[in-house]
């Protein structure tokens, strides 16, 4: 691997819910773990992970989940003021979530791909590479 891979939480809640597209998840994060390599996950990413997991299963199977994040190859960065401002800018300008506006933005920053299957990523799909979960 040679590209950086950013994930949404999406990719994420694929994986862990066996959704579609889980597959190509499981997929790369083994290959990242048998390269020694790892995805990346901006911490406001691994909020939104957590609160959707927290909706649909409650807080006790959630902070179960996030144990098993733990053992990934995935690594959670922090987010800066600049990331914040360019976030911002993204929202501003596209009709996508706020926290979608944090992954497009840690994409940009890392030169990465960034795998989702969540339809509002089309309206950007110019400004970052996405990897889509299921053909679309």
């Amino acid at each position: 691997m040679t590209e950086t891979i950013v994930l949404d939480s999406f990719a994420l809640i694929s994986l862990f819910h066996k959704e579609p597209g889980w597959e190509k998840v499981q997929q790369i994060l083994y290959e990242l773990s048998t390269s020694g390599q790892k995805a990346i996950l901006n911490i406001i990413n691994w909020g939104e992970f957590y609160y959707i997991i927290k909706r649909r299963v409650g807080k006790r199977k959630a902070e179960e989940t996030l144990v098993l994040l733990e053992q990934l190859p995935v690594e959670i960065i922090p987010v800066d003021a600049r990331l914040v401002k360019e976030a911002a800018e993204i929202k501003s300008d596209y009709a996508v979530a706020y926290a979608d506006a944090f992954c497009i933005a840690t994409g940009q920053r890392y030169n990465g791909q960034v795998f989702t299957n969540d339809p509002l990523f089309e309206l950007v799909r110019h400004l970052i590479h996405v990897i889509w979960l299921t053909d679309k």
